[in-house]
């Protein structure tokens, strides 16, 4: 039958039919459950530990670089003490005493100074390498954690690939006999809501999807099937609940 001329009750047969298939699509990836997300968050968490891994290593290495650029000042320091030193036994005047004097207590102060920024240094060294310590075996629960997770992923995918791979496949071909109009607004509805319930039945009353009470002339309507008829709570497509009864097209 050439599309476009199809009558309702059948476009309303294909949207349930497409609808049955997507939803055994949803329960294999409920089956899977949240491991997924898990699985990409622990990969976000162990990419972002290993970066923290990195800069703080760096950190340490920087810290080692200042101390050993400061032990360089002291040695020098040291030398320069011990040459003015010498140049004292052989000084004429007051003046050549004073200055040598002057150099020798300017030269204990840089030796004071650098030492004491060793010790700063060497204690925010021992704090990085404590927080380094932690990460590293976080980082190393974290990889733990990850494999177990992806193990489980592996076994469940396994378990219902081929299943899954066939239902999409078949809900690639089911969507072609539909309407694009209809199909556009059904995969819309779709995404709205997390159970991917797009078209319901009529149940006791209420929308299948929300619950919402339906006018029994709304119903009647339905039973019909002469058109397309929304929720008016929530916006899914609506059908009688003995379509399902209905002969292949």
């Amino acid at each position: 039958m050439i599309k476009g001329m199809i009558t309702v009750e059948e476009k309303l047969l294909q949207l349930y039919r497409l609808q049955k298939i997507d939803s055994k699509v949803d329960e294999i990836k409920i089956l899977q459950g949240e491991l997924p997300i898990e699985v990409e968050d622990l990969k976000d968490e162990i990419a972002g530990l290993e970066k923290r891994i990195r800069n703080l290593k760096g950190q340490i290495e920087e810290h080692n670089t200042y101390i050993n650029n400061n032990k360089t000042k002291i040695s020098e320091a040291e030398g320069l003490i011990e040459r003015y030193s010498k140049q004292l036994e052989d000084v004429k005047n007051n003046r050549e005493f004073t200055a040598l004097t002057k150099e020798m207590e300017m030269q204990k102060l840089e030796i004071d100074l650098a030492n004491k920024r060793i010790r700063d240094t060497k204690r925010e060294i021992e704090s990085r390498q404590k927080y380094l310590t932690e990460s590293e075996k976080k980082h190393e629960g974290r990889k733990n954690d990850l494999k177990i997770k992806q193990d489980e992923l592996t076994v469940i995918i396994a378990d219902t690939a081929k299943e899954k791979e066939a239902l999409e496949a078949t809900s690639k071909e089911e969507q072609k006999k539909v309407e694009a109009r209809l199909l556009q607004a059904y995969l819309r509805i779709r995404k709205t809501y997390r159970n991917g319930l797009a078209v319901v039945s009529v149940d006791r009353d209420a929308c299948g999807g929300c619950f919402g009470k339906i006018p029994p002339q709304r119903q009647l309507e339905l039973k019909q099937r002469k058109k397309l008829i929304l929720c008016e709570h929530c916006g899914r497509i609506l059908i009688d609940g003995d379509i399902e009864h209905t002969p292949a097209l």
